[in-house]
């Protein structure tokens, strides 16, 4: 049941609200794996990492140069040093540096103990063994420290954090080629509707090709999400209690798309109310205002509407922060922007919008962003031109050129 403090005045259920109530109802799966750094891009870290060594390890160079100590520094004036080795990456310096001496030095080498300066191979002048340095050398430069990106014992990574590849770049540098997270979340994918045909057979009057599978694919397309798709459900009440069922014990969620999942046919809502505790919600939200969340068994219930648009909308604003959660990540607000709008903008209070634009960046570095074209929640056509959402407010009358919006980039155009 909805909170009425969390209701529009058309008494529809505010996108916050929902997602409050969703989030309430969900905790991260207790599942996890250990896994090989390789295979670990785009996963959800089950638990923290500790560094077991320093990084740097070694006192290192930053630069191709020559390594010296400061105090054979001379002020104001040239000075000459007798060059007494090498220090190669992989290979040190193994002598003794002694007062009057340096060392030719590569990037990533160990620098001498004696030594606490560098500079770089383009400053000075060298004549056999004989190294001159310039006036006004600087000290205790290009010397890279020990820990001084990490300290041995120290955070590495943080559970809940999703490995990037830099992630992987500082795990590998710490030497750690394992780790443990959580493991992926299982998602069977359905649609719904007998007007509904598979890509490759013919269309007869009133039947449509069923896009939101695909589109479905795309958005659960992430390294934490195993999907399974199950294809299309038919308006038969048997079958869809049959494939529910079987989905909902060998799952983790249920996403539906399609009249079905929101109770537009009767022996729907049964189904689904006397296989488990589904909700059925009008959001105040477009495009999207149906949606249903709930439980069939232990398996997480999402039921999306059958426009396209819709079900990207409502799948990006309240399907994916829940499954996010249920992965263990941390959650995190999308990137908003203040944009000037260049195109008149239509909407009626009562509902928080998302409306398909185009963002950029204009010859003054201004952000401006335009519509996409036709809002229609069955309009695909602007959605593929689209790379941002326009965000309007609920109580929002529309928008003329030249005002200031938010928008939402999408993650492709990040």
């Amino acid at each position: 049941m909805s909170d009425v403090c969390s209701l529009t005045a058309s008494g529809l259920l505010t996108v916050d609200a929902a997602l409050a109530q969703i989030k309430a109802s969900l905790s991260a799966l207790k599942n996890s794996e250990k896994i090989a750094l390789q295979n670990a891009l785009g996963r959800i870290l089950s638990a923290p990492v500790i560094a077991a060594i320093d990084l740097p390890s070694d006192r290192n160079s930053a630069m191709d140069g020559y390594a010296f100590s400061s105090a054979d520094i001379q002020s104001n004036q040239s000075f000459t040093l007798t060059l007494a080795g090498t220090s190669w990456a992989g290979r040190p310096f193994t002598g003794k540096l002694h007062a009057g001496e340096c060392v030719r030095i590569f990037t990533g080498a160990v620098v001498p103990d004696a030594a606490d300066s560098i500079i770089m191979q383009e400053q000075v002048s060298a004549a056999e063994s004989v190294i001159t340095f310039p006036a006004n050398c600087r000290p205790f430069q290009n010397v890279r420290e020990i820990g001084e990106d990490v300290k041995q014992h120290s955070l590495l990574l943080d559970a809940a954090k999703k490995l990037h590849a830099a992630d992987l770049g500082l795990l590998a540098a710490a030497g750690i080629s394992e780790i443990a997270v959580h493991s992926k979340v299982k998602i069977a994918i359905f649609s719904t509707g007998d007007e509904l045909v598979p890509l490759g057979q013919k269309l007869e009057p009133g039947q449509i090709y069923d896009s939101n599978r695909y589109i479905l694919n795309g958005l659960l397309n992430d390294a934490c999400f195993e999907v399974f798709d199950m294809g299309v459900l038919a308006d038969d009440k048997r079958l869809v209690e049959q494939s529910l069922v079987i989905a909902a014990e060998n799952m983790d969620v249920i996403v539906t798309t399609g009249g079905a999942s929101v109770g537009d046919a009767d022996y729907i809502q049964q189904i689904l109310t006397e296989c488990g505790e589904v909700n059925f919600w009008k959001i105040a939200m477009k495009p999207g205002k149906p949606l249903a969340f709930g439980r069939i068994g232990k398996c997480t219930f999402f039921g999306l509407p059958g426009n396209p648009i819709a079900v990207m909308a409502t799948f990006e604003k309240i399907v994916k922060p829940a499954l996010m959660q249920l992965s263990g990540a941390a959650m995190q607000k999308p990137l908003r922007l203040k944009a000037v709008c260049e195109s008149n903008l239509k909407k009626s209070a009562g509902r928080l919008e998302y409306q398909r634009g185009i963002f950029k960046q204009n010859e003054q570095n201004e952000f401006v962003v335009e519509s996409a074209g036709q809002q229609g929640s069955h309009i695909l056509s602007s959605m593929s031109r689209a790379n941002c959402y326009i965000v309007l407010a609920q109580e929002c009358n529309g928008v003329r050129i030249g005002e200031e919006v938010i928008v939402e980039p999408f993650e492709v155009f990040l």
